[in-house]
């Protein structure tokens, strides 16, 4: 599949990127991200379906590689097309894309699940390299589209904004402030709108305090770090919420 890529990198690495169906040994190969937050490894659809992601859409899933070693992935999921992209995001995406696969509907979009860059090669601009080939896997299947639901990488640090706020700021050329916003629209994307309801994490007061070493012990909103917006906290319920909000992309092929 010509989705394959060889590119030197600004540190002088060399960078091959080819897809989990070429190089099916390497699906599921740890990338040393740090700093994910770990309250957001507990979203429920992610758990029931992401690593099945590599198995039922290898031609749009990628692992990055130097000297030997995975330093970046990329997954992507394919579906029908709807007439409008859905509120729920992430989550839908995913849950529409297997139902699809499932029904044997032929699919005519890919959906970009997540890009994710090893610690030490950030900054190299691979993530953008990801994200090309990812543009090119989509082509090379003949899909029309690759849609995104794009976690902005700053907006963790004013969970208070509003995020239909936040998306719409632009710099003075004219492209958006979010550096991983930008990175879509300079590749050809286009924000297309929000997706309100893209990731949610619902636990117990006991579970939260674990995720993330505070107290949850008073209702209203609890401001999270790596969080973008609130979580909800109910004391009498005895359980809290987060409802991620994310930014609609829309590459044409």
């Amino acid at each position: 599949m010509p989705v394959a890529r060889r590119i030197e990198l600004p540190s002088g690495r060399l960078l091959e990127i080819t897809t989990v169906a070429e190089r099916p040994e390497l699906a599921g190969a740890e990338v040393g991200v740090a700093g994910w937050p770990e309250f957001m490894r507990h979203n429920r659809v992610s758990e029931g379906y992401f690593w099945q992601t590599l198995e039922t859409f290898p031609t749009t899933c990628l692992v990055a590689t130097s000297d030997g070693v995975v330093v970046g992935d990329a997954h992507a999921v394919q579906l029908t097309s709807r007439a409008e992209l859905p509120a729920g995001g992430w989550e839908q995406a995913v849950v529409w894309a297997f139902a699809d696969a499932q029904r044997g509907l032929e699919p005519d979009v890919a959906c970009a699940l997540n890009i994710s860059v090893a610690q030490d090669l950030q900054g190299q601009g691979v993530a953008g390299h990801l994200l090309a080939a990812l543009r090119d896997a989509a082509t090379d299947l003949g899909l029309g589209q690759l849609q995104a639901p794009v976690r902005p990488t700053h907006k963790h640090l004013e969970p208070g904004t509003p995020m239909q706020e936040y998306a719409a700021r632009t710099r003075a050329d004219g492209l958006p402030f979010d550096p991983w916003l930008r990175t879509h629209v300079r590749a050809g994307g286009e924000i297309v709108g929000l997706a309100p309801t893209s990731w949610v994490v619902a636990g117990s007061l006991e579970e939260w305090r674990r995720w993330t070493s505070l107290p949850f012990d008073q209702d209203g909103p609890v401001e999270v770090p790596g969080a973008l917006v609130s979580v909800r906290c109910d004391v009498q319920a005895g359980c809290a919420v987060y409802v991620e909000p994310n930014v609609w992309v829309r590459h044409r092929l």
